[in-house]
């Protein structure tokens, strides 16, 4: 980890060192350590959101960090076909490989830092599961799948979906070049990722080298999580004694209000990774009650019944007749 990489990340557009006079750092309010579970027929996940208030996710409802595992032939394992309705899924792949289909048409293969974002809207079916050449020879399996809300407005768009190839994503190096940031949804730092939101978010890789600090401009009426994929260090202004709070593999911080996000990577031989390795990101609250059940996220219970008896009258779509899976 990671696929993306770059020989020297100074030849990369910098970001600007921020003004120690006008810039707020965001203070961190909780850190949670997600719980390990597993999804669809059994690969491994962590809950990264398990215990935390949702009024500090919004406008995210769940994300797991699938893997990282390296899988033994015949063990990798995927999901079954199944729907979703009134929210966009994002499959973002660092290692490994993952194919997916839908029943609108869209679908593919991704692959080492690419992403794919399905926006089922009004009703989708899918699926994702590894090509058969990884079941037989097992292999690096790591990847992250967020669920972004939609608003109550949106809630049944029309279904679309986006594959994202790792080579399209917006590169950015911090001032000193000990950062490497990859942008795939959202402008930061006055580069903007690929991925087409309904709702206003950021969505950010960042591999920080060791002992290396990172200072992320952010928009202020965006909300701030950051997701430690692997390695150890603080996030927060200031040090450990004095306002930085330590993360490790599997935490989530989030954080309070401010327009600058502040991390720093531990120093050589202080974690079992090299680097460390965040998922940043954010978005423009919705402010709506959220009824999340099963594969569904609406505003009611009632518009949760409508979505499973839809389903089951095959109104959120069928199995396309060349289809992949069981």
């Amino acid at each position: 980890m990671p696929a993306v990489t770059v020989a020297n990340p100074l030849d990369l557009p910098r970001i600007p060192r921020a003004d120690p006079t006008g810039a707020r750092p965001r203070a961190v309010l909780t850190v949670t350590t997600a719980p390990a579970g597993f999804e669809g027929e059994g690969f491994p996940v962590r809950r990264a959101f398990a215990g935390v208030d949702r009024r500090h996710l919004d406008p995210f409802i769940h994300m797991d960090q699938m893997g990282e595992v390296e899988y033994a032939p015949g063990e990798p394992k995927g999901t079954a076909w199944h729907p979703h309705r009134g929210f966009e899924t994002v499959t973002y792949m660092i290692d490994g490989i993952f194919q997916h289909q839908d029943s609108i048409g869209g679908g593919g293969t991704i692959t080492d830092g690419d992403t794919q974002w399905m926006t089922a809207g009004a009703g989708i079916l899918h699926i994702e599961k590894p090509p058969e050449s990884l079941v037989a020879s097992g292999g690096l399996f790591h990847g992250i799948q967020l669920w972004v809300n939609l608003p109550a407005a949106e809630k049944l768009v029309t279904p679309r979906y986006q594959d994202i190839g790792s080579g399209q994503i917006a590169l950015l190096s911090s001032d000193d070049g000990g950062a490497l940031v990859r942008i795939i949804a959202g402008e930061v730092a006055g580069a903007a990722g690929p991925g087409v939101t309904h709702t206003p978010i950021a969505l950010v890789h960042a591999t920080l080298s060791p002992g290396a600090r990172l200072e992320l401009p952010w928009r202020a009426d965006f909300n701030a999580l950051v997701y430690v994929l692997a390695g150890s260090g603080t996030v927060g202004p200031g040090t450990p004694d004095n306002g930085a709070r330590p993360v490790r593999t599997g935490q989530l911080a989030v954080l309070a209000a401010g327009d600058l996000v502040v991390a720093t990577a531990a120093e050589p031989g202080d974690s079992r990774s090299p680097t460390l390795e965040l998922l940043v990101l954010g978005g423009r609250p919705i402010g709506e009650p959220v009824v999340a059940y099963g594969p569904f996220v609406m505003n009611t219970r009632e518009e949760i019944v409508t979505a499973f008896e839809d389903y089951e009258a095959g109104r959120l779509g069928t199995v396309p007749a060349d289809h992949i899976g069981n």
